[in-house]
């Protein structure tokens, strides 16, 4: 499954710089914003413009895993491949192990020529922070993954009418997740909502990490942990409506 896909961006390569196009442009936008913000000189100011860059680049981990795993899916839908697919002994696990495999690769392809950039362009190192950023990228691309089980389970439910939702879903996690402000600046009976979130204590880590030069381990085990929620609701959601999909014949028709 991972090969076949790999297979098509070796032979497309508009493929490829699709991967790399978004994350980038998002990147040089807000670079530019936030070299705004700093100015020229070494402050306060340029201290909080690498924490709205970091933001940035931390974003794109979560949604390019996301994206990458539910595109991957209905790039199989869009090829009518996806009853071919079950004909075979492929178990759903299965396919659901190569849709990871191939949204880590989607997302490091896209994420880390960014980040590059960013330390070329703008002077912002994101690994600079230590080994804690690989902590970051896990967390937030499990989160993407978890979400991507609850966008495939609404196609296999609704077929190509919510297939809008590879697109959009996360975006509308973004004013509650803490991105580029603290849970702090939300309104008090909207905490409880983003600390539900993994990536708002991925994000308030980050900020600890940037401003304050420490490790927020509490964070960063909130966000394992709900992240361990999130899947095991998403696997659940996913596996009942294979189940539903496979009864129906729609894993047949689902595109049509």
């Amino acid at each position: 499954m991972v090969y076949r896909h790999l297979a098509l961006f070796r032979r497309s390569w508009p493929r490829v710089v699709e991967l790399m196009y978004w994350p980038v442009l998002q990147m040089v936008v807000w670079g530019f914003v936030t070299a705004y913000v700093a100015g020229v000189q070494q402050s306060t100011a340029s201290i909080a413009a690498g924490a709205l860059l970091g933001g940035v680049l931390l974003w794109e981990v979560a949604l390019r895993s996301q994206m990458g795993f539910a595109i991957t899916f209905l790039e199989e839908i869009w090829s009518r491949n996806l009853g071919h697919i079950f004909v075979s002994p492929l178990r759903p696990w299965e396919l659901v192990a190569a849709l990871v495999g191939m949204s880590a690769i989607r997302m490091l392809a896209g994420v880390l020529p960014a980040v590059l950039l960013a330390w070329l362009l703008y002077g912002f190192g994101l690994f600079s922070l230590g080994p804690v950023v690989v902590l970051f990228f896990a967390a937030l691309m499990i989160m993407g993954w978890a979400v991507a089980l609850g966008v495939t389970s609404m196609i296999l439910r609704h077929g190509a009418g919510a297939e809008t939702l590879a697109w959009s879903v996360l975006f509308g996690l973004a004013p509650f997740s803490a991105v580029f402000y603290p849970v702090s600046v939300l309104p008090g009976w909207l905490q409880p909502v983003a600390y539900a979130i993994p990536a708002a204590h991925v994000f308030e880590g980050m900020r600890a990490a940037l401003l304050e030069s420490r490790i927020a381990w509490g964070h960063l085990g909130l966000a394992f942990a709900l992240d361990l929620v999130w899947l095991g609701l998403g696997a659940w959601l996913f596996m009942a409506q294979f189940r539903r999909a496979r009864e129906r014949g729609a894993l047949l028709s689902i595109g049509e």
